[in-house]
């Protein structure tokens, strides 16, 4: 009887550990283990070698947070470049045209007040980075980015919000010594070599 108490527990006790790595193989699959639901550290690595860091704030838009984190991830980024620079709004960026008609082959919903979503309370301050769409179409960020240089209250309530560069912002500062054409895009092209994210 004592060693079919024994055989019972054992397969039980190995039931349990088939669940368990069960869950962790879900849990790992998709996102590779990182929970995109808690505010996550991105770098930004530049051509010249230069880095600065965003990290997400889902709390304020949890979809765009996981949109930026999935493209991060994907490798989207790396040789994209930042097309358009305004001294004292923002540098704007990820667009693979390069010119900001492009974008990746999702769009996602406006996380921000006019468009019906009242949790993102984020303030478009210097250092914050916020997700670009079109003008006439809420719901058509995709992989668009800016960067504010200065606090910019008329984007508040109109754009998604969703992280701050916590780091090296000077390099973002950079970009405005670059020349630029009669549409703030840069003349030397200023490329995105690599985005990672680093906090797991």
């Amino acid at each position: 009887m004592q060693k079919w108490k024994k055989i019972i527990i054992l397969c039980l006790a190995a039931a349990v550990c088939l669940a368990v790595s069960g869950c962790g193989d879900k849990q790992e699959s998709g996102n590779g283990g990182i929970d995109f639901s808690q505010p996550q550290k991105v770098l930004v690595t530049m051509e010249n070698g230069k880095t600065f860091t965003i990290e997400t704030a889902p709390q304020y838009a949890p979809e765009t947070a996981e949109n930026f984190l999935n493209l991060v991830q994907s490798g989207f980024y790396n040789g994209l470049t930042f097309h358009r620079i305004i001294d004292g709004f923002m540098a704007q960026g990820g667009d693979p045209n390069g010119n900001g008609t492009g974008g990746s082959e999702k769009t996602i919903k406006g996380e921000f007040a006019a468009n019906g979503y009242s949790k993102n309370t984020l303030s478009h301050t210097r250092g914050v980075v916020s997700m670009a769409r079109q003008p006439n179409d809420m719901d058509s960020a995709s992989s668009q980015f800016f960067i504010c240089y200065d606090t910019a209250p008329h984007l508040d309530g109109e754009y998604a919000a969703f992280g701050r560069v916590t780091e090296g912002m000077e390099t973002v500062d950079e970009f405005l010594k670059t020349p630029r054409d009669n549409a703030d895009k840069p003349i030397t092209p200023i490329v995105i070599k690599s985005m990672e994210i680093i906090s797991q």
